[in-house]
C-alpha cells in the first residue's frame, strides 16, 4: 500500500513538472480549467450581484454574497442562499450549471486520456492483436 501511494505521489509531482509529454498535457488541461473557471466564477459574480441585489426576497446584497452563491453552484454544492429571484439571475443560475456539468465531464476525459497514454509510456511493449472474432477470456 505504501508503494501505492509513494508512486501517486510520484506521479502528481510529475504532473506539477510536466516531466513527460502526457503529463504536461494534464497539467496544461487542469490550467485551463482552473483558470477558466476562476473568470466564470469572477463574471458570474459580478452578473449575479447586479441582476439580484435590489430584487425583493433575495438573500444577495453584496458582492461577498454574491460570489459564494455563485462558486458554490460551480462547485455543484448547495448553498443556503435560495436561487436567483430575477429573470437574469435565473438564466445565470442556468448557465453556470451546464458550466459545471462540462467542467467536470472535460476533468473526467482529461484524466481517463492522462491514465491511457501513462499506461503507455510505462508499457510501450505493442500488445498482439486478438484473431477476428475472438472473445477475451472470461474471468
Amino acid at each position: 500500500m505504501a508503494r501505492v501511494i509513494r508512486a501517486a505521489r510520484h506521479e502528481v509531482r510529475s504532473v506539477f513538472r510536466a516531466d513527460t509529454p502526457t503529463h504536461g498535457r494534464l497539467r496544461d488541461a487542469l490550467m485551463v480549467i482552473v483558470v477558466t473557471t476562476v473568470g466564470v466564477d469572477l463574471v458570474s459574480g459580478v452578473l449575479a450581484f447586479m441582476f439580484e441585489r435590489h430584487v425583493h426576497g433575495t438573500q444577495i446584497h453584496t458582492f461577498g454574497s454574491a460570489l459564494f452563491w455563485t462558486s458554490t453552484q460551480l462547485l455543484t454544492v448547495s448553498s443556503q442562499i435560495p436561487n436567483p429571484f430575477s429573470v437574469g439571475g435565473r438564466i445565470l443560475d442556468v448557465a453556470m450549471e451546464a458550466y459545471a456539468i462540462t467542467v467536470v465531464a472535460t476533468l473526467a476525459g482529461s484524466i481517463g486520456s492522462f491514465l491511457v497514454r501513462r499506461a503507455r509510456e510505462v508499457d510501450p511493449l505493442p500488445r498482439p492483436p486478438r484473431p477476428a472474432g475472438s472473445d477475451p477470456p472470461a474471468g
